[in-house]
């Protein structure tokens, strides 16, 4: 929902205050004490959501149908949730009964696995080949599953909408669709629904569980570290295929935490592979053909972004490649530029909007030399005051672009282009004119078909 003429008055997406930063030894605290979060859902119906929400998903995603593969996943989760802490954690603390979990792999080569309420749970084949053991891949099992036993998706939920959720949930009728209603009054649950992506405390808590159901597993604890610091050790250069740190922010010290909860363990002979079977898997993995996630009909007549080679752009003090068979409007003043597919502008009252494509530009505040962090934050509040809609989905991450620090902000808005969400994706970098920022912008079902392209443009920007 981006005006094609935005300049320094550009105003889309909810602010970042809320980036603190946890340290082990706050998270820890308060982690140890496991309590539900808020929640207006009934046990029942994270269960009934979750089960509706796959079928979507399952739309959406090249879901994988390889029986052996799928054996495998199921043993690992049949071994995981044995343990007490696979249980659903109930008000005064005590474990409840346990979610119907089902697992399923999906074609996608992003590192990434996410959980949906009630027991749904996919993990990207991505994952599966960059996991080095079979305990750093059920580490990765165990901490969606925690997600699911601690309610964190429909507690997210429950936040969104209190006015007319409670109403909602109390009148829903047996046999309609819960997935549908909550639609109707803007919550939803697709793969990249903002409601998926997780507070840092929700992360610590998912860890600390996760480690509880690795280890009554047998599987080394230790493993789901190192699993994500592999995954730091691979953002750090740049890899921008790596989701999962974006989807799941790093709750601080992560490592080290687990290291302090192992004291808490038993002491016992973990183990880093239970089944044997894990060398073969990954082996089956690496041989599939990954395939983008399956798109609506609808969807793909309104844009098709893939395709062709890539152009290039040169602005005011940068250049970057774009896909050749996408527009490039500059705005009057020559400050920014607009690139999209021929469908991926929306005319509402008489302005444009852009529901799929990029948006570039320079933001100076108040004539001061531009500083990453403070200018990042006061340009979210200029897009913030411009579209109440807009959510933060994912908290921002440092990262490089032309080996300069930039910071990467994602946001959730209601999209121009039909009744659906969209992902915007913001990066930011300080430069010596002002602070250069670039949108990437695609309806949330679409977003992972994109994301690729995105990356590509990203890495081609070049300052002088």
């Amino acid at each position: 929902m981006h005006r094609a003429n935005r300049g320094q008055k550009c105003a889309r997406a909810a602010g970042t205050a809320v980036l603190a930063i946890l340290i082990a030894g706050q998270a820890m605290a308060a982690v140890k004490q496991l309590r539900p979060g808020f929640n207006l859902f009934t046990p029942q119906q994270d269960v009934q959501l979750g089960k509706e929400a796959a079928l979507e998903i399952e739309h959406e995603m090249s879901v994988v149908r390889n029986p052996q593969l799928d054996r495998y996943l199921n043993r690992l989760l049949g071994k995981l949730e044995q343990s007490r802490n696979a249980r659903t954690l109930e008000a005064d603390g005590s474990r409840a009964e346990i979610f119907p979990f089902q697992i399923h792999a999906v074609a996608n080569k992003n590192i990434n696995a996410f959980s949906l309420p009630g027991g749904p749970i996919f993990v990207n084949t991505g994952a599966i080949a960059t996991a080095e053991n079979e305990a750093q891949l059920a580490g990765v099992i165990a901490h969606e599953m925690s997600h699911i036993v601690l309610r964190h998706p429909t507690n997210q939920a429950s936040k969104r909408n209190l006015v007319a959720l409670p109403v909602l949930l109390a009148g829903a009728l047996a046999g309609n669709s819960l997935l549908g209603q909550l639609a109707q009054i803007g919550i939803g649950f697709t793969a990249n629904s903002a409601l998926l992506k997780f507070s840092r405390t929700d992360e610590a808590e998912a860890d600390y569980n996760g480690v509880q159901i690795m280890a009554d597993a047998g599987y080394d604890p230790r493993e789901l570290g190192r699993f994500f610091e592999h995954l730091e050790a691979k953002t750090g250069r740049g890899d921008a295929l790596t989701q999962f740190l974006s989807d799941h922010p790093n709750p601080g010290h992560r490592a080290a935490a687990i290291e302090e909860e192992m004291r808490e363990l038993p002491r016992r002979a973990y183990a880093t592979d239970e089944t044997g079977q894990f060398a073969r898997i990954h082996d089956l993995v690496g041989t599939m053909a990954v395939h983008a996630p399956r798109q609506s009909e609808d969807a793909e007549s309104r844009v098709n972004p893939l395709g062709g080679g890539f152009r290039s752009y040169t602005g005011r003090s940068f250049a970057l490649a774009y896909p050749e068979n996408w527009e490039v409007r500059e705005n009057s003043r020559g400050e920014g530029v607009t690139i999209t597919p021929r469908d991926g502008r929306a005319e509402q009252g008489g302005k444009t909007f852009i529901g799929f494509g990029l948006e570039v530009g320079y933001y100076v505040s108040d004539g001061r030399d531009a500083e990453l962090k403070r200018d990042t934050e006061s340009l979210i509040r200029q897009f913030q005051q411009a579209n109440a809609d807009m959510r933060v989905a994912r908290a921002a991450r440092s990262i490089q672009v032309d080996g300069r620090p930039a910071l990467l902000s994602t946001f959730s808005s209601q999209s121009p282009l039909g009744n659906e969400r969209e992902t915007d994706v913001l990066v930011t970098v300080a430069r010596p004119r002002g602070l250069f920022y670039i949108v990437f912008i695609a309806p949330e079902r679409q977003f992972d078909s994109v994301q690729h392209t995105f990356e590509e443009v990203l890495k081609s920007v070049r300052f002088e």
